[in-house]
């Protein structure tokens, strides 16, 4: 067993696919920390000088200042601007992965095929089809 599932984890797709989940999860990180710490403090100064990360709801009416001070006093929140920050991120992901696969589909893409050199021709007096290097033809037997 032990060796079958050796196999089974050496396979080449298996290796793909963890590689690709290990960067991937790098890729996360580095989108993550850009939309966190670049794109929303800009927006957020566009908006009304919020940072959207301590956007949140306290669900607890206790009116709390800040969301680490909610989370201290164990109050129940809706953390909206942790939410938005992910859907961007989300969406940031999901727009270079397609940028990726579009750019992959280019590559891939095969060179369109050269008209193949026509094999027969007609023959001049039945205009039957004969091929090129007939030399008489095989319906009419005239000589070509």
């Amino acid at each position: 067993m032990l060796k079958e599932f050796k196999e089974f984890v050496m396979r080449g797709n298996v290796l793909d696919m963890a590689i690709g989940i290990v960067i991937g999860a790098a890729f996360g990180k580095i989108v993550s920390s850009f939309v966190t710490d670049i794109l929303m403090p800009p927006v957020g100064l566009l908006v009304g000088k919020a940072d959207f990360s301590g956007l949140f709801v306290d669900l607890s009416g206790n009116n709390h200042p800040t969301l680490a001070a909610a989370k201290a006093a164990g109050a129940a929140t809706i953390n909206y601007g942790v939410f938005l920050n992910t859907v961007l991120d989300f969406l940031i992901v999901a727009f270079a992965i397609f940028l990726l696969i579009r750019q992959i589909n280019r590559m891939k893409r095969e060179p369109e095929a050269a008209p193949v050199a026509p094999t027969t021709k007609s023959c001049p007096h039945c205009l039957s089809s004969i091929h090129l290097e007939a030399t008489r033809c095989a319906h009419c037997t005239s000589a070509i």
